[in-house]
């Protein structure tokens, strides 16, 4: 079960997507040509095959813009569907269903190409043991959408922002005077329970990380060879995380070094998004 966003993000993002597309005149075009007191039934549909994310969030829109709608998915949340798969159904004034329209589709789309994306490399190491992790490079705004839709393609997040773990990067040590200094000021300072991660880009700095204490240790930009060294390296003494450009095609071949999480930012910045359409039916509801 995917635990759905919460319902103040669900609000929040929706009350910022519709003010974006509606400024201060509303929208112009369909209260000029639609009648007040029209009404309408309509079915939001996949174009292509895809995995579904953030529906809960696109069918939030239409009642925001009027509260007379009602919508129904038809799917739920993480569900695999094929080209021409209706998603949902939603009824209510014409007025509102074609306002918001474009502010769902946009949000549901986006969420659900991060989810097919995500899936498509989740599939593609199934039975290694490695965890599909997403990053913080995100969509300004959006992070909680985009990192749920991670979710719902059945990988994980990584920490949610700089408030929720420690992740000692290259300019963190460079600043403070290597591994081993970093990690040591870090302990002085939080609790027990707080994770260390540390960021290395080659084999030497592996046995300083794990010298220094790190509970995880992020392999930057390694081959497969010295990703399969590090791991023995390591020996389970830490969490392996393997990062920087890992493609689809790749992410079988790192998943077989050992590594226990590979992250990939382009899951969020950079996947392709589902192509969906609301489709309004003839007045009959035929």
């Amino acid at each position: 079960m995917i635990v759905p966003l919460p319902a103040h993000v669900v609000d929040d993002l929706v009350r910022r997507t519709l003010a974006e597309d509606l400024g201060l005149a509303g929208d112009v075009s369909t209260d000029t040509a639609i009648a007040a007191g029209a009404h309408g039934v309509a079915e939001i549909v996949a174009r292509h095959a895809g995995t579904v994310a953030g529906l809960d969030v696109a069918l939030a829109v239409f009642p925001a813009v009027d509260r007379a709608v009602t919508a129904a998915a038809q799917v739920a949340e993480g569900d695999r569907v094929g080209a021409g798969s209706v998603l949902a159904r939603v009824q209510g004034p014409t007025r509102a269903l074609l306002t918001g329209e474009r502010a769902a589709l946009n949000l549901l789309g986006h969420a659900s190409g991060i989810a097919t994306a995500t899936r498509a490399v989740v599939d593609a190491v199934a039975g290694s043991g490695a965890r599909i992790v997403d990053t913080r490079k995100t969509t300004p705004g959006l992070r909680a959408l985009e990192k749920h839709a991670v979710r719902c393609g059945g990988g994980h997040n990584h920490r949610f922002g700089l408030f929720d773990a420690v992740m000692l990067k290259d300019n963190h040590l460079i600043a403070a005077g290597g591994i081993a200094p970093a990690v040591a000021a870090v302990r002085a300072q939080v609790g027990h329970t707080v994770h260390i991660e540390v960021e290395v880009d080659h084999l030497g700095q592996v046995h300083e990380a794990l010298a220094a204490g790190a509970d995880s240790i992020l392999l930057d930009n390694l081959g497969d060879d010295d990703l399969r060294t590090a791991v023995g390296l390591v020996a389970g003494r830490a969490i392996t995380e393997a990062s920087g450009g890992i493609t689809p095609e790749r992410a079988a071949a790192v998943a077989a070094t050992g590594v226990d999480v590979i992250s990939l930012g382009w899951l969020t910045h950079s996947a392709p998004r589902l192509d969906v359409a609301l489709e309004l039916l003839p007045s009959d509801g035929s």
